[in-house]
């Protein structure tokens, strides 16, 4: 303190003497090392923490079927798609140009990026890494290892229209209420 009365002041008040402690038992550089230390464990933990969701993030349990209204699904025109949720993925209700209907996984075979149907050529494409699927999901060209992966679709009239789409070879048997 560098004002004569100020230090007076807090003189007379508080004995500084008794008030100084001998030793402590973290130093500063401790506490500033372990400071440090904790943010960048933090930091690198959230780093990993997104890097692994952005490397896997489809991680988890698919569902064996959904349920969709019909009204919505059947009335889409010839020679298109429509999405739909597939648990954490894109599922795709696809009508042929002749009428017949399939539903199939919405993800390319190779690395799970979303694909688009392009009506014009009959085709599906992935864009991440340019793979081709014909409109039967057969891999035709690019790296995609193996065709789409095709589901099951039931039609289901009770208490009102629902339209099931599950995996192959699953039985789907709902709860009457």
């Amino acid at each position: 303190m560098n004002c004569p009365r100020l230090k007076s002041w807090f003189s007379e008040r508080y004995d500084f003497e008794e008030m100084k402690i001998d030793f402590s038992l973290v130093s500063r550089r401790t506490f500033l090392n372990t400071l440090f230390g904790g943010w960048l464990l933090a930091f690198m933990g959230g780093s990993f923490y997104g890097l692994l969701k952005f490397a896997f993030p489809t991680l988890g349990k698919e569902p064996d079927f959904v349920i969709l209204k019909p009204e919505d699904y059947l009335n889409i025109p010839d020679n298109s798609v429509k999405p739909f949720a597939w648990g954490g993925k894109l599922g795709l209700f696809f009508k042929h140009s002749n009428g017949s209907m399939t539903a199939l996984k919405g993800v390319c075979t190779h690395m799970e990026c979303n694909i688009t149907y392009i009506p014009q050529d009959k085709k599906f494409y992935c864009a991440c890494h340019k793979g081709w699927f014909d409109e039967n999901g057969k891999n035709i060209e690019g790296p995609p290892p193996k065709p789409l992966e095709f589901f099951d679709i039931t039609d289901i009239t009770f208490e009102g229209d629902k339209l099931i789409v599950a995996k192959k070879g699953i039985k789907v048997e709902l709860p009457k209420a």
